[in-house]
């Protein structure tokens, strides 16, 4: 699918709601959608790089880092709860207030549709399941508003599962793995058709979320720890288990994710970030990497702006060799396969 001459970029991250909810303005959501000099994305700024749509995070921030190691405290049920609707309808008004711009896709024809539409395909996804209780009953409301994809956890410990801290060097395997409320969690997320998100889930609750799921297995905006070794990063096992489930890596646009020193080096050329594809098409194939961008959510390259300058990211992969069909898997057609499967529509 493709928009001019370079294909749509469908992206399996962004934090644009946690901006708007931060930024505490009534006239968050219209600036969105008109178009604002804040963060990453909006609209007209995702028409003009070719965004077609994503994984659009509800997530509750931690106030403070608890100590040097990089752990954060969890908030609590009743903060999770109250932010995590604040956003959820942020980006219902948002569908409201675009007058058909924007569109919360359910379905993988929803988000084919959106493209041929002109419309930006806007996935709802929660990053971090601390306003769901034991009982998930919430996590069945969430379903039926339009959500689509979860993570566990974030980058701390909550019920369900412990989320890798941030940590360089480091291997992901840090912590415990599921607990049965995270057991169970798998189950019903994979009964409704709910992707679940690994890129926050520690090594051991990953290896136990490939034992319990029947879907495809994802990392939505993860890189490749052979070059980067940082705990937030895919290891080799890891990506190899991501093969043989049909499930894939979104590349995450986060300096300090991509540099082989773990450094915030903002003049980073982009080719940094196509050997992280490169390693991954060599390692376990071209059906298994897209992009998943952390668009208002980290720091990324000086050569890319913002949305608008997503065709640069295009011309880089081009130069690397990444050309046709291949180039459109990367871009759009290796989510619109995993996230078919999972939903089963």
């Amino acid at each position: 699918m493709s928009r001019d001459s370079n294909p749509v970029v469908f992206d399996g991250h962004n934090d644009a709601l946690l901006r708007l909810w931060k930024s505490g303005r009534s006239d968050a959501v219209q600036r969105f959608v008109s178009g604002e000099d804040e963060g990453h994305i909006d609209l007209p700024r995702a028409a003009t790089g070719g965004l077609g749509g994503g994984l659009c995070a509800i997530y509750v921030p931690s106030e403070r880092v608890l100590d040097d190691d990089g752990n954060f405290p969890t908030p609590t049920r009743a903060e999770a709860l109250e932010v995590t609707m604040a956003q959820a309808g942020l980006l219902a008004r948002a569908e409201r207030e675009s007058q058909g711009a924007l569109k919360i896709c359910r379905t993988a024809q929803d988000i084919r549709t959106a493209f041929a539409n002109g419309s930006f395909a806007s996935v709802m996804h929660l990053e971090g399941a601390e306003a769901i209780t034991a009982d998930l009953n919430l996590l069945y409301a969430l379903y039926d508003m339009g959500l689509r994809t979860l993570g566990p956890v974030w980058s701390r410990p909550n019920i369900f599962a412990f989320g890798v801290p941030f940590r360089y060097p480091s291997s992901p395997d840090i912590g415990p793995g599921l607990s049965s409320y995270g057991k169970a969690l798998v189950r019903s997320c994979n009964e409704l058709g709910i992707m679940i998100d690994l890129s926050h889930l520690n090594e051991a609750g990953f290896w136990e979320v490939a034992k319990l799921s029947d879907a495809p297995l994802v990392a939505s905006h993860s890189n490749v720890h052979a070059i980067c070794g940082h705990s937030r990063n895919v290891t080799d096992r890891q990506l190899d288990a991501i093969r043989d489930s049909g499930g894939l890596v979104g590349i995450n646009f986060g300096v300090s994710f991509l540099h082989p020193e773990g450094k915030r080096d903002l003049a980073m050329d982009l080719s940094m970030l196509v050997r992280h594809v490169d390693y991954i098409v060599d390692r376990i194939g071209i059906d298994h990497v897209a992009l998943g961008s952390d668009f208002d959510g980290t720091r990324i390259p000086e050569a890319l702006r913002d949305a608008r300058d997503l065709p640069k990211l295009i011309d880089a992969l081009r130069a690397g060799g990444y050309e046709g069909h291949d180039l459109e898997k990367i871009t759009n057609g290796n989510w619109l396969r995993v996230l078919e499967q999972t939903w089963g529509a």
